[in-house]
Formats: structure tokens, sequence, C-alpha cells
């Protein structure tokens, strides 16, 4: 953070594309860090606003419609709706969620490409991009596919080879074609307006490297690979006929490049809220031109370049702007030890978990804090999302919590009892919350949320200690006075977590509060021993959380295997044939049907398996490299097996091998032995 002092905080998070539902990962990397710090400021009664929206131009949409043989409006209405459903639902408390097909969006991000165009802050440029000449359309990256140059693979994107990972661009496909119809594709000259990122290349050297070395090292990092490597001019505009028209006589056929459309949406959408309620948010060009606001971008690390350096220079381009102050960016959220894809369905969609797992919200935005992949990426799996469940919210600040209550109740008829005399013990417990406050704001602040969340689950963890020390339940025999102290400490604890989670577990802080009888967290009070005052009636006491069982938990892993079943299937293509041959030379093998008698794992061997067949002429040993797709060979024992009986004996690890067993790569990459479904004679020849 710069030592700027400002007097508001204007809070964007990236726009999700409106071609379908939003995952976990998006919630990991963008949406739950950015509401925690919105809710965190509010909570400390700092001015601040938070703008998100929907991307609603650009190529995925237009994939989506085509697909679906609906048009392109009729996609992003119905992804705007769930995407902004399952963000209210997971309590993403945005001022405003917009999208970018409003008025209000196409009429400032027209007006804002033509002052720059007035100005000359453009240039024109005419390239020769790829054609498709029977639909009369310029493809754009995303559109077009072909054989990736690396690995070879026939279905390469034109910006990305799925299958290797390389960055690649159309020029680089061998034999591109329309990605959508399977058309080839020729080359026409096209004209288009460009930013010229060059010229702005000293200014963000200085501004990013030099004036911001706070950044996360990720993004800083990022940056400077970008600028060491020298910026080049980048088109502000395509050939397309979904998205903003540019705005200059002749340009028909083209529009905005939605890159450049969409971060503008942050500012459309601040003035769409702005101009609605006035009296309550202030004029918009407050919170974007005015010089003691401060400006964070929350993003992934796919959108780093866009926010760091291409936004920025629309911005100093313009003018009257002001510029981003930070920009936390997380890295990326696998699932299962893969990454996620929407493409393959390979994800967990907010939607579907809302509906799986009704009332857990908030057990979804602890685990992805807790395992954020803050500095490299990380790995979500179901297991540690129950494991989180259960051993920490449930086993800690949930037991801590109801004990408290529950033993409040019995004892005490629901009242806060008195806070009597203190122990050492009292004293040192209490000192360890009393700095709560401090901690989490030098956290937050630094935006290190996972090492936030993991300090207020430490209160917990202090208060169920304490109780589990003091055994309150034991002294309530003997010493009723005592008793209550214990208890009062425990309340005052219990109230603070109500506050300290506040940011992080909204949900779960509002219900603890209801049950403590407390109106509102007040961030000003974290750390304080008397939250509650003695006599103060409390409410009937609850679970906070649920144990979540196993069943919850195989239903969502078999649904995913499911998926990748699915995933493989369809990835699968027979090899291409072998040279032509002839039956003479096919005659030449002489394949026989053979019974396995026994089958194990050579000795110091990860590929062997030794066969003892009965071949009808006195049995035989055959070798074969399948052990790592038979982990118990047993299996195969009592099978009839095809096998070929006149190859060569050849000496393997010690052992004579005559003949080799045929088998069949299946889908998933594994060999599978070849077997006869109708009993026949051992030794009869196949042919």
């Amino acid at each position: 953070m710069s030592d700027k002092k400002f007097k508001r905080t204007l809070v964007t998070s990236a726009l999700p594309y409106a071609n379908g539902p939003v995952h976990i990962g998006h919630l990991a990397g963008v949406y739950v860090p950015a509401d925690i710090y919105v809710r965190y400021l509010r909570l400390k009664g700092e001015p601040v606003l938070f703008v998100g929206g929907s991307d609603e131009h650009g190529v995925p949409v237009t994939i989506r419609a085509r697909k679906e043989g609906i048009t392109t409006q009729e996609v992003v209405d119905r992804y705007h709706k769930l995407i902004k459903e399952s963000f209210e639902g997971f309590g993403i408390s945005f001022d405003v969620y917009s999208r970018t097909t409003s008025e209000i969006h196409h009429k400032l991000a027209s007006d804002f490409f033509r002052k720059l165009y007035d100005e000359g802050k453009f240039i024109e440029q005419t390239t020769e991009q790829f054609y498709d000449e029977q639909t009369g359309e310029f493809l754009t990256d995303r559109n077009i596919r072909g054989e990736c140059p690396h690995c070879h693979a026939k279905d390469a994107y034109g910006d990305q080879c799925e299958k290797c990972g390389r960055t690649l661009s159309p020029d680089e496909l061998i034999n591109p074609y329309n990605a959508v119809n399977g058309n080839p594709l020729t080359k026409r000259a096209t004209s288009h307006w460009y930013l010229p990122l060059d010229q702005y290349q000293g200014w963000l050297e200085k501004w990013i490297l030099e004036d911001h070395k706070e950044w996360r090292p990720n993004v800083y990092g990022q940056c400077k690979s970008w600028l060491d490597g020298g910026l080049r001019p980048r088109a502000v505009t395509r050939d397309l006929n979904w998205g903003i028209p540019v705005p200059v006589e002749g340009a028909e056929g083209k529009v905005l490049y939605v890159w450049f459309d969409a971060p503008i949406g942050y500012i459309s959408n601040t003035k769409e809220l702005c101009d609605s309620q006035p009296e309550k948010y202030g004029s918009w060009e407050t919170w974007w031109k005015d010089e003691s606001t401060r400006l964070i971008h929350f993003i992934g690390k796919d959108n780093i370049v866009f926010h760091c350096i291409v936004f920025p220079s629309m911005l100093k381009a313009e003018g009257s702007y002001i510029l981003p102050d930070n920009v936390p960016s997380n890295e990326f959220l696998n699932l299962e030890g893969d990454k996620i894809s929407t493409s393959r369905n390979w994800a967990v969609w907010l939607n579907e978990y809302l509906e799986d797992f009704p009332g857990k919200q908030d057990v979804l935005r602890y685990v992805l804090t807790a395992n954020a992949p803050e500095t490299k990426d990380n790995d979500f799996t179901w297991a540690d999302f129950q494991a989180r469940n259960n051993n920490e919210l449930v086993a800690i600040y949930g037991n801590f919590v109801n004990r408290a209550l529950v033993l409040t109740k019995k004892y005490f008829g629901g009242a806060v009892p008195k806070q009597g005399e203190l122990t050492e013990y009292d004293k040192t417990t209490i000192q360890e919350f009393c700095d709560i406050k401090q901690n989490l704001e030098q956290l937050l602040e630094q935006f290190r949320f996972r090492d936030a969340q993991r300090e207020a689950m430490n209160l917990a963890r202090t208060g169920n200690k304490y109780l589990a020390d003091t055994e309150p339940w034991k002294l309530a025999k003997t010493d009723m006075e005592r008793t209550g102290t214990i208890l009062n400490v425990a309340l005052q604890i219990a109230a603070n977590l109500s506050i300290a989670f506040e940011p992080f577990l909204p949900f779960s802080s509002e219900k603890l509060r209801k049950m403590l009888n407390m109106e509102k967290a007040e961030w000003e009070q974290l750390g304080s021993i008397s939250l509650l005052s003695e006599g103060h009636e409390l409410n009937e006491p609850s679970l906070l959380f649920e144990k979540i069982e196993d069943a919850a938990i195989q239903a969502q892993l078999d649904r995913l295997a499911r998926i990748k079943k699915e995933n493989e299937e369809a990835a699968w293509k027979a090899p291409e044939v072998k040279a032509l041959t002839n039956i003479e030379e096919f005659d030449k093998a002489d394949i026989r049907v053979g019974t396995v008698l026994e089958c194990q794992k050579v000795k110091k061997s990860d590929k062997l398996l030794q066969f003892r067949i009965d071949d009808g002429m006195g049995g035989r040993t055959i070798l074969s490299g399948i052990a790592q797709s038979y982990p118990d060979p047993s299996v195969l024992v009592g099978k009839q097996v095809l096998f070929i009986a006149n190859f060569p004996p050849r000496k393997m690890m010690g052992t004579e091998s005559e003949g080799m067993i045929l088998s069949a790569v299946n889908s998933d990459g594994k060999l599978v032995v070849t077997t006869v479904s109708s009993a026949v004679r051992n030794g009869v020849q196949v042919g």
C-alpha cells in the first residue's frame, strides 16, 4: 500500500464472461478475496464502493450461441442472471453488478474510444487475418483451430493448445480451419485501430517497477517480464458482428475489441449506480477522477497484463482518470489435481453447489480462503473440504460457541453471568485476543487473506482450549461464581469471533450475532472484553456448523469420475490406419487362443507380467509389458486370450518369452488384454 492518504476506496473485480456459469476457481481467485476486503473496509466505516458486472461481448458468448442455436443476446441474458444469482447466494456484496450490454456502457465506451480517436491517440494499421470465404467473416483466434506446431494435436485453438498448454497465434497453426464449421481459411487484408503501448513503455516502467514495488511478486514479475520483452501496439477494434460498433465513419462491421470495452465496464457500472442514487453515492467522477480515491483491482493471473499495463495505458491516454493503487492477483485453483476447465465441465459450479449444499456457503468461502492460491496454484479436493469443515469449523469454532452458549443457558438461564475476579490463566487468555484487531488489520491491508482468516480461527482455538482447560461443567457443582466468570470470558470471545469472522464468513457471523443478541458488528470493538454486559439476554443457541457426511462427498467424487470418463471417451479418437498390407503378410502371424494358467509380476520390473499359457500344445511362458495396467494380475487367470505363437523366443529379465499377448489401448491410455468371449479349444488358430 502506498503512503498516500485516501478518502475513499473503489474496488473492482474482474468481469466474468457471460457464456456459462461461474465456478470455484472464479470464487477463490477473485470474488471472495474482493468481498473480504470490502466487508472489512465497511466494518471500519470507511467509504468504499464494490463494482462488478458481466462481460457480455467478445468471442466466447458468440461461440456458445452458435453451439446452442440461439441468439447471442439470449445467451448473455441467461448467464448474466445465473452469475448474478450465484454471487448473491455466496454473499458477494457488490454495490452494483451490471453488464456491458447496457445502454450506459455502450455510450461511455463509445465516447471513451472517440475521445482517444479524436486526439490522435490511436494508430491505424492494415494486416492480413484469417477469413472464411464461405461464411464471409473474419475469424477470431478462438474461432480458429488447427494442428499444434509443438505437440501436433489436431484441434489446437488459435490462441492456445489445450493439450500441451503452449500459447499460440493462428499463424503458427498447421492447416488452420474454422472451429465452428470446419471450413478451410484464407487470408484477407483488414484495417484496425491500435493503442501504441510502446509509447507508454517508459512511463509504465517507472510507474510499476519503481513506484509499485509493494505489489505481489507474481503481479510485479509478470509486468516486468512484459516490459522487458518490449511492448507493441495492440488492436482496439476487430471484425465481428457482436459488440459495441466502432463510432467512426467507414468502420461498418467492426466493433470495439472486448479487452478494450470490458474494463470500461467498471466505469460505466459505477456511473449507472451513482446516477441512480446520487444522494447516497455522489458523483461517479468522484470515484474515478478524484486523486483522493484509491482504486483496487481484484483479478486472476490471466488478467494481470490487461489491468496493470493495458487498462492503465488507456486511462493515461484519456488523461482524466485515476490509476490503480494495487492489483492483488491470485494464481489458479485446480480441482482434484487437474486444471479447472469449463469446456471439459471439470469444475464445481457455484449454482450447483448452492443446490447440493444448502446453507453451507460459508463452508466453501472458508475452504477457498484457507487454501487460497495467493502465491502459487493450489488444489481443491473434496476430502480437504470435508476435513476443514468437520475438523475446524465444526470441531473448533462451532464446538466452542455451542458449549459457551448451551452452558450459559443451562446454568444462568441464558443471561450473561457476572465477570468475577480473573485468574492469571484468564488474563493470559484475554491477552491472546486483545491484539486480534491490530493483527487482522495488518494482514488484511496487505491482502494476506489466508493468514488473516487463520488468525481469526486461532481465536476460536483459544476459546476452545480455554473451556477445555477450565471445565466449567465440573466447577458448576461446587463454584457457580467461578463458573460465571469462565462463561463470561468465553462469551466475550464468541462475541469477538462474530466480528473477526464477519469479512470471511458473513452468514455464520450473522447467525452467531443473532444467538448472542448483538445488533451489529463494530470493528472498533474488536478485542474488547466487555462486548456483552452482565445480564445481557442471549437467544436460543443452535449449531453454528454441521458435519458433512461421507455420502455427500462421495456423490461429488462420483460426479467427477463420470465427467472424467465422459471426457476421455469424447477425446478418444481411433488411431490412423497403418500402411496398407495384404493377406499374405497377415497370414505370416500365427494368432492362437490360449487360457491363462498363471499371471504374476516379474521381480525387479515395473512393466512386465509373466503369463503361463495353456496353448493346447503343452504350454508356454510369455512376458508382456502391461503390468501398469493390471495392478492385480490375478484377474487375468482363467481368461482365454489371443497370442502370437510364432514370434522367435526372446530372453527378458532372465526369462525366455515364447510369443506375444495381444492387447489394445483403451480410451484412458491403458492397455487391455484381448480376450475371447465364447469358450473355444486352446491352440485354435485365429484368422
